[in-house]
């Protein structure tokens, strides 16, 4: 039996209007759950953070420990110098870093010209004069030779503290940017040599004193981190470590939940105390 032209008309009509539904349905489901995946995409990626070799580095993986129980995937990666964190935070290759000051963080970004924001402070370590040849500074001779780091930033820390120790005075007002040029006595006649700030602790078989990170002091074994001849204090938190982003990441909720974990973890707290007693404090 041959079905009329009519119906067969209307057949197609019913027939490609249902197909066309279907299709439209199933279009809009795919867009609204596209924006989900991706955001579970972006939630599930790998939270890549850099900072300097140091004792920091055991409540670092505190953190990563306790943020992968809570689905956070964190990679930890250390860099051996002061330079290459915030060259790998520029090409893309971390997502953020922690390991320096505001002072630093300032500088660098002068000169090479990065675009980064500090989005919360972490510990705020103390430094100090040390040495192994002497237990006062008027035991220190004419010409003694003195290492301060050679950055600009904490090269100046190194001069204040001289200058705190009576060792030099430096001009009326000068701050943190002092520079050698800033010297205006010199009573002692200090040879005054300048090293990379991770190198200082190694350095003390060869000067007469230096300027030290108690971290890097304890890092290298080669004196006690608590017999410092003078130390700064810990109340400029301008001196405060930073978590240092590039500026669209400065809402990532990876980064400021992985920032939550190490602030908050008594296991993180414990691990700071271990590793540096009384040389630190928080700064949140």
């Amino acid at each position: 039996m041959r079905m009329p032209l009519s119906a067969v008309r209307r057949f197609f009509r019913v027939s490609y209007t249902s197909i066309l539904a279907l299709t439209s349905a199933f279009t809009f489901a795919c867009a609204l759950a596209l924006p989900a995946s991706l955001a579970f995409a972006a939630d599930a990626s790998t939270l890549k953070i850099g900072t300097s070799t140091s004792p920091q580095i055991e409540a670092l993986k505190i953190a990563v420990r306790e943020a992968k129980e809570q689905g956070l995937d964190v990679k930890l990666i250390e860099f051996t110098d002061w330079n290459t964190p915030n060259a790998a935070l520029a090409n893309k290759d971390i997502d953020v870093n922690y390991f320096q000051h505001i002072p630093f963080l300032e500088n660098a970004k002068k000169q090479g010209g990065y675009n980064f924001v500090a989005i919360a402070p972490g510990t705020i370590m103390k430094i100090g004069l040390y040495s192994k040849k002497i237990k006062r500074f008027d035991e220190l001779k004419d010409g003694a030779t003195v290492a301060i780091a050679n950055d600009p930033v904490n090269g100046g820390r190194g001069l204040l503290l001289l200058q705190r120790a009576g060792l030099i005075k430096l001009k009326p007002g000068i701050d943190y940017r002092a520079t050698t040029l800033d010297i205006v006595e010199n009573p002692k006649r200090l040879k005054i040599v300048q090293l990379e700030a991770s190198q200082l602790a190694r350095s003390l078989d060869d000067v007469d004193l230096a300027q030290g990170y108690p971290s890097f002091i304890k890092l290298a074994g080669t004196t006690d981190p608590n017999s410092a001849l003078l130390f700064d204090g810990l109340e400029n938190r301008n001196y405060a470590i930073q978590w240092v982003v590039r500026p669209e990441s400065a809402n990532d909720p990876r980064i400021r939940k992985f920032i939550s974990i190490y602030q908050h973890s008594p296991a993180v707290r414990a691990a700071l105390d271990k590793a540096f007693g009384n040389l630190y404090a928080v700064a949140w």
